[in-house]
């Protein structure tokens, strides 16, 4: 019974690359270890690298994952982005990931290595809360927190 609201609906993870050695997909991996140990159920991953936004542009790159139909069907939408600052503002994958949550009525949260928004700039994202995090140990303790707010 999919639709049940009995059945928790798990959360999406929308990860970029926090440096060579975090992989987008090792950043959605380690958030995604914090969530389950907090007891979430196991999260939608959705790894972006920088490379594959360059060589397809970003909205090309969100329809091919199937962004929006996947954040429809979830309870929460994580995003985790290297740096949130003012250039966050101006199209970042955060951005446009955070504008489309909001439009779909989906909370969003933000794990990131550096926080540089300020409050206003912030709940311009409609960011329900910003985590850091800036190694898997650091990410994975980031997910747990997110657990226990989801």
């Amino acid at each position: 019974m999919a639709g049940s609201p009995l059945v928790p609906r798990a959360p999406l993870v929308a990860a970029g690359e926090f440096g060579p050695r975090l992989s987008a997909l090792r950043v959605a991996e380690a958030i995604a270890r914090g969530l389950r140990a907090g007891g979430a159920p196991a999260p939608d991953l959705c790894p972006l690298s920088s490379e594959q936004v360059r060589l397809g542009g970003l909205p090309t790159l969100l329809a091919e994952v199937h962004l929006d139909a996947r954040m429809h069907a979830a309870r929460a939408v994580i995003v985790a982005e290297r740096r949130l600052d003012e250039s966050t503002l101006a199209g970042s994958a955060a951005f446009e990931i955070a504008t489309r949550a909001r439009q779909a009525g989906v909370p969003a949260y933000a794990v990131t290595a550096h926080n540089r928004l300020d409050a206003f700039d912030a709940r311009m994202l409609d960011l329900q809360r910003v985590l850091i995090g800036s190694t898997a140990r650091t990410l994975a303790a980031a997910g747990a927190e997110l657990a226990r707010l989801l």
